[in-house]
C-alpha cells in the first residue's frame, strides 16, 4: 500500500479500537499529516483514559458503534489487535475498495532493519525476552515490540534505526499480513488456542501459518523438532525457501541437527550449532524452573547468535534469568507450602506445561472465561499430579466435565473463595498452583490483573 512515511500526508485513514495500540496509531498518523477518524463500539465514557492520552490531536470520531457511511470515506482502515478482521462492516467497506490491515502489518510497512518475529502457542514473550537480553549484553542496538505490550509503530518514532527488532507476534496480528517479511522466524509451539476467535483449530493454524507468507532464502526459521504440530508446519514449501534451525530435547536427534546446524539439549549441556563449529552452553545455574525452559532458551540462542550475540552473554543470561512475571512465578512459603503463579497459563498446553515442573501433591486453581477448549488432554497429568482440583469461573462445568473425576474437584463460586479454598486443603510439601488454562476475561481485564489478585491474597497468608 505505503512504503514511506511521506505518503501518509493528507491520507484519509480510521484506526478502529482505541486501546493502546489504537493512541500509539493516532498519534503516527497525525504527525505525517493523515487525516485520522477514530472509531470503536465503546462510549466516550468509555474510552475517557485513552481520549484523554490523544485530546491535543486534530481528530474524527466514530463512538459507541461503527457508521458505514465513515468507513466508506477512508483510505486505509487499521484495525488493532483485538478487533476481529471478520466483522460485517470490514467486509462491507472492502466490498467498496477501501484497504484494511491490522496494525503490525501497517507499521512493517515501514521498517527496513531486519526483524526476528517470535511466534507459537505459549513462550513467546519469554523466548523474546531472552533474545532482547542476550543481544543487549552483547552490546547490540535492539529494539523490542509487537505482542509484548509495545505496538511496533512506536518503532517508527525512533530517532535512530536499531540494528535488529525482534517483534513477538500473535496469531491476532498475523490475520492480516501481506508483505511483512522477517529475516528471522522462531516457532515455539502449536497446540489448541483462541477457540472463542477461530472456528476451528485448522483456522487458528491457517492464522499462524502466515508467518512464513514472505519467507525466502535470506529467512532463518527456528523451529521445535519435538512438536509434532509445527513438525508438520515446517513441511509446507513456504516454510522450505528458507534454511531450518531445530531445536530439541531428545538426545537421540543430536547427529541429524548438529548435522544441518540447531540445537540439541543432553543433560546439563546445551549443544547449538549456527555455523561452522558446535558450541557448549551448561544449564547447571540455571534458575528458570520447568523443562520448557530449556526449550525456550534453545530458541532464544540460535535466533541472538544469528545476530552476533557472544558466547558468554548466552551463557549469563541461563544462568541469571529468572522467568517473566506471572508465568510459573514464584511467589512465597508460607507453612512449608510453595505458591506459584502462572496466570499467563491462559489454554491447555500451557497448563501441561506447568504441571510437568512438579512431581506430586499440586494443589490446582483452574477456570476463567469459557474459550471451547478441551480439557481432556490434561487427564494423565492431573491423575499423576494433582492433589486437589480448584475450579471457578466461567469454564468451571466444562473443565469438570473433562478432568473433574481425575482428583478431588471442588467446584468454587468466586476467584478469592478459590484461592481460600487451595490454601485450607493444602500440607507441608504441597504446591499450590495457579494454572487457570482460560483467559481471565471473566472476572479480570488481563492475565496480569488475574495474578496479581493471586499474589496479593497469598503474601497476605500467615
Amino acid at each position: 500500500m505505503y512504503s514511506e512515511v511521506s505518503e501518509l500526508q493528507g491520507k484519509k485513514i480510521m484506526v478502529v479500537g482505541l486501546a493502546k495500540t489504537g493512541v500509539s496509531l493516532a498519534k503516527f498518523l497525525c504527525k505525517h499529516g493523515a487525516n485520522v477518524t477514530i472509531s470503536d463500539h465503546k462510549s466516550k465514557a468509555e474510552l475517557a483514559n485513552n481520549l484523554e492520552l490523544i485530546e491535543d490531536l486534530q481528530l474524527e470520531y466514530d463512538l459507541g458503534g461503527h457508521t458505514p457511511k465513515k468507513f466508506l470515506e477512508q483510505d486505509l482502515i487499521i484495525l488493532s489487535p483485538g478487533v476481529p478482521p471478520t466483522l460485517k462492516i470490514f467486509d462491507y467497506a472492502r466490498s467498496h475498495g477501501v484497504f484494511v490491515t491490522g496494525e503490525f502489518e501497517f507499521a512493517n510497512w515501514f521498517i527496513k532493519e531486519p526483524v526476528i518475529a517470535v511466534t507459537g502457542t505459549n513462550g513467546k514473550t519469554t523466548v523474546a525476552r531472552l533474545i532482547h537480553k542476550m543481544l543487549k549484553l552483547s552490546n547490540v542496538d535492539v529494539w523490542i515490540g509487537g505482542n509484548i505490550g509495545t505496538p511496533m509503530v512506536d518503532y517508527l518514532a525512533r530517532s535512530q534505526p536499531a540494528q535488529v527488532l525482534i517483534a513477538e507476534v500473535s496469531s491476532f496480528q498475523l490475520e492480516h499480513v501481506q508483505r511483512f517479511t522477517p529475516q528471522n522466524v522462531v516457532f515455539t509451539n502449536l497446540a489448541e488456542n483462541h477457540l472463542d476467535r477461530y472456528k476451528s483449530m485448522e483456522d487458528y493454524i491457517n492464522a499462524k501459518r502466515r508467518i512464513f507468507l514472505n519467507t525466502n532464502q535470506a529467512t532463518t526459521s527456528i523451529l521445535d523438532a519435538d512438536d509434532n504440530a509445527v513438525v508438520e508446519l515446517a513441511r509446507d514449501p513456504s516454510v522450505q525457501r528458507g534454511r531450518i534451525f531445530y531445536f530439541s530435547r531428545k538426545p537421540s536427534l543430536e547427529p541429524q541437527i548438529m548435522n544441518i546446524g540447531g540445537a540439541v539439549a543432553i543433560n546439563d549441556e546445551l549443544r547449538v550449532r549456527t555455523g561452522p563449529e558446535i558450541e557448549y552452553f551448561t544449564t547447571k545455574n540455571m534458575r528458570m524452573r520447568g523443562s520448557h525452559s530449556i526449550e525456550n532458551f534453545m530458541a532464544a540462542i540460535l535466533a541472538a547468535r544469528e545476530h552476533g550475540a557472544t558466547h558468554e552473554a548466552i551463557q549469563e543470561v541461563i544462568n541469571e534469568f529468572r522467568g517473566l512475571a506471572h508465568r510459573l512465578e514464584y511467589v512465597r512459603r508460607v507453612g512449608g507450602v510453595e505458591f506459584f503463579n502462572d496466570s499467563k497459563a491462559t489454554n491447555v498446553h500451557s497448563v501441561i506445561r506447568a504441571l510437568e515442573s512438579f512431581d506430586e501433591n499440586v494443589i490446582l486453581i483452574m477456570g476463567g472465561k469459557d474459550t471451547n477448549l478441551c480439557y481432556e488432554p490434561l487427564r494423565d497429568k492431573i491423575k499423576a499430579k494433582v492433589k486437589n482440583l480448584i475450579l471457578c469461573g466461567e469454564a468451571k462445568e466444562r473443565i469438570n466435565r473433562d478432568i473433574g473425576d481425575m482428583s478431588e474437584t471442588f467446584l468454587i463460586g468466586t476467584f478469592e473463595e478459590a484461592i481460600l479454598i487451595a490454601y485450607q486443603k493444602s500440607r507441608i510439601g504441597d504446591v499450590v498452583l495457579l494454572s487457570p488454562g482460560c483467559s481471565s476475561f471473566d472476572m479480570f481485564d488481563s492475565y496480569e490483573e488475574r495474578g496479581d489478585y493471586f499474589k496479593g491474597m497469598v503474601k497476605n497468608f500467615r
